[in-house]
């Protein structure tokens, strides 16, 4: 019962059209970043090395290396701030979430590409 009024409540702040990704793809997030009264749309390109919770937590981590740095980011997936999630490359990956790509470096960061052909609804 109390699952259900939540459910209710949360599904008229949920995104409509998800963008479709998995773990090991490598994503373009468009965020929107609000400096004093100005906004505008950063992207952060990385690999998603996670995706946790359902509904409105849903949130996914993306990774990047920045100046031989490792720099990670969580996105909650439905907030008004992330305005779209663009899949570049997808990655094969055997694992849910990828925390081991944290020590590593160089070209052992890199995953092997997975052709996706998308299949057409009949």
């Amino acid at each position: 019962m109390k699952t259900e009024i939540l459910d209710s409540v949360e599904k008229k702040s949920l995104k409509t059209e998800i963008p479709k990704f998995e773990v090991g793809d490598t994503v373009d997030v468009h965020c929107k970043i609000t400096e004093g009264d100005k906004t505008r749309i950063q992207i952060f390109t990385g690999t998603v090395i996670a995706r946790k919770g359902r509904g409105m937590g849903e949130s996914f981590i993306v990774r990047r290396i920045v100046g031989d740095e490792g720099v990670e980011r969580v996105f909650p997936l439905h907030s008004p701030n992330v305005v779209s999630v663009k899949t570049v490359r997808g990655g094969r990956t055997r694992r849910a979430k990828l925390y081991y790509l944290r020590q590593r470096s160089g070209k052992s960061v890199k995953l092997s590409e997975e052709k996706r052909t998308e299949q057409k609804a009949s």
